[in-house]
């Protein structure tokens, strides 16, 4: 509605401009007009110039003009008279005096010819020493009102009957302007509203009339087609996490055979030592597809709100340890060494999470560092609290959104690392599962990918850059929770 507001307003600016330049364009052609008419000189000033300059002959036979007069008359086409004001007789005329100019005159109609006309000639009158001047011009040069007589209120109120007279205009100039854009403005109200709920995903329907029905007929089939996208994207999205979770389902069971049988082949001290070596090959690679499955399986979950996350308040330096624990546990050949950096943690950083979400991000990134570096590497893993954040005070943990306020998880190590080119596309990746693989062979994308996934369930963020050890090295960014913590509480991993 603020659109079609802002447009009716438009609209008023544009016809309130459109009246001031109209206003202000009539006044100068007004000026323009009357300006010229004063250059030429208004005929009452003619005729006085002209009785003016009539003078006496000098051996008393008659009177003579100027001939500077003479000139001026003849360029506006005027003919002039002298009446003796005792006889009332025309003593003197131009050469070109129409026939039916009377030459003798009545008081009556002195009195006639001042406010009009001879014989349809505008005349204008001039007193002069020898008599009355009267002037006479072509019957179509001049419009001469007979009987002049206004009102004084009137006259005295001219200021405001103008301003009135303006005000009404510009009323009635509105009212025509609105009623001719009402219909345009009842069209646009609709389709405005239109477009601005097609963002929400709701479907939109128009009546198309009036003017814009065009406009709408096309917005409606906008939304319709809109309709039937998001219908089919979540159609391909539900098959999709149904087919990952099917085979996720039906590779589980021959996969355990697979790696029960390739254990009991690995045991087998009757195999030579090199079968028995292809055997381990064979449980470590269906390891890892165990593990890829498992990871696909849960990605798939969280992005379709599949995995339901109990989220509360829980001891991020436990759950670390935790997980470094049982990943050392299961590191027989001890190739994967775990060393924690700084000093063994006497406080616990608590945030809202899931336990066993986080548990399964933390793991996903210490199998990260085993599976690209399969000569073996040192895990580096640290838990500490961003920016100016401290455990100094173990009874009450920082709470809130800031830098200053967040708990890293940073898991690296010293193996192949990545280029800066690889980095910075996993880094920017929309999509990590897709992202390069290293010269390991093995792809970061999906471990990565639910890693990330688990940090947004929590409110965090995920941070991957090169190792100070040489490696490779992510940082998982959660807030910290301000809650009440108990030194005795349970930090202890079960190795």
């Amino acid at each position: 509605m603020k659109d079609i507001l802002r447009l009716t307003r438009r609209f008023a600016g544009i016809m309130t401009l459109s009246f001031c330049l109209l206003f202000a364009v009539n006044i100068l052609l007004l000026s323009v007009i009357v300006s010229r008419q004063n250059s030429n000189g208004g005929p009452w000033t003619i005729a006085e110039e002209t009785a003016a300059a009539i003078l006496p002959l000098p051996d008393g036979g008659g009177f003579a003009l100027t001939p500077e007069a003479e000139a001026a008359l003849q360029n506006c086409g005027a003919w002039a008279v002298l009446i003796d004001e005792t006889t009332l007789r025309t003593v003197w005329q131009t050469e070109d005096l129409p026939p039916s100019v009377p030459a003798v005159y009545s008081a009556s109609s002195i009195a006639g010819l001042t406010r009009g006309y001879i014989d349809g000639y505008p005349t204008f009158t001039a007193s002069c020493g020898f008599g009355l001047m009267v002037l006479g011009f072509p019957r179509e040069s001049y419009w001469k009102h007979m009987w002049p007589s206004w009102d004084y209120q009137f006259i005295a109120h001219v200021p405001q009957i103008f301003l009135l007279f303006a005000i009404s205009n510009a009323v009635v100039i509105f009212l025509i302007y609105l009623t001719a854009n009402y219909r345009l403005l009842r069209s646009i109200r609709p389709i405005a509203a239109g477009i601005q709920t097609l963002p929400a995903g709701r479907p939109v329907h128009i009546a198309e009339r009036g003017l814009l029905s065009g406009l709408a007929a096309s917005l409606n089939r906008t939304s319709e087609l809109l309709k039937n996208q998001q219908y089919e994207l979540r159609r391909k999205e539900t098959a999709r996490a149904n087919w990952i979770a099917g085979v996720s389902h039906d590779i589980r069971t021959p996969l355990s055979m697979v790696m029960g049988h390739a254990e009991q082949l690995k045991e087998d001290s009757i195999l030579p030592p090199a079968q028995q070596k292809k055997a381990a090959v064979i449980l470590r690679e269906s390891e890892r597809i165990r593990d890829l499955v498992s990871n696909l399986n849960l990605a798939s979950k969280l992005e379709y709100n599949m995995q339901p996350a109990c989220l509360k308040p829980e001891n991020v330096t436990a759950i670390v340890r935790q997980a470094a624990a049982d990943f050392i546990n299961a590191d027989i050949e001890e190739k994967y060494p775990v060393e924690w950096i700084g000093a063994q943690p006497a406080f616990a950083y608590t945030v809202m999470a899931d336990r066993e979400l986080l548990s399964r991000a933390v793991m996903n990134l210490f199998h990260n560092c085993k599976n690209h570096n399969e000569d073996g590497c040192t895990i580096y893993v640290s838990v500490e609290a961003a920016g100016g954040a401290t455990d100094t005070n173990s009874f009450c943990r920082i709470h809130g959104t800031g830098s200053d306020s967040l708990c890293r998880i940073r898991i690296e190590d010293d193996g192949a690392g990545l280029s800066d080119e690889e980095l910075e596309r996993l880094r920017t990746a929309s999509r990590p599962i897709a992202s390069d693989s290293d010269e390991s062979g093995q792809p970061h994308g999906l471990g990565l990918l639910l890693v990330r996934q688990i940090a947004e369930v929590s409110g965090g963020t995920v941070e991957m850059d090169h190792s100070n050890h040489g490696g490779f090295s992510v940082s998982i960014m959660l807030p910290l929770l301000r809650v009440p913590f108990s030194p005795d509480a349970d930090n202890t991993p079960q190795e």
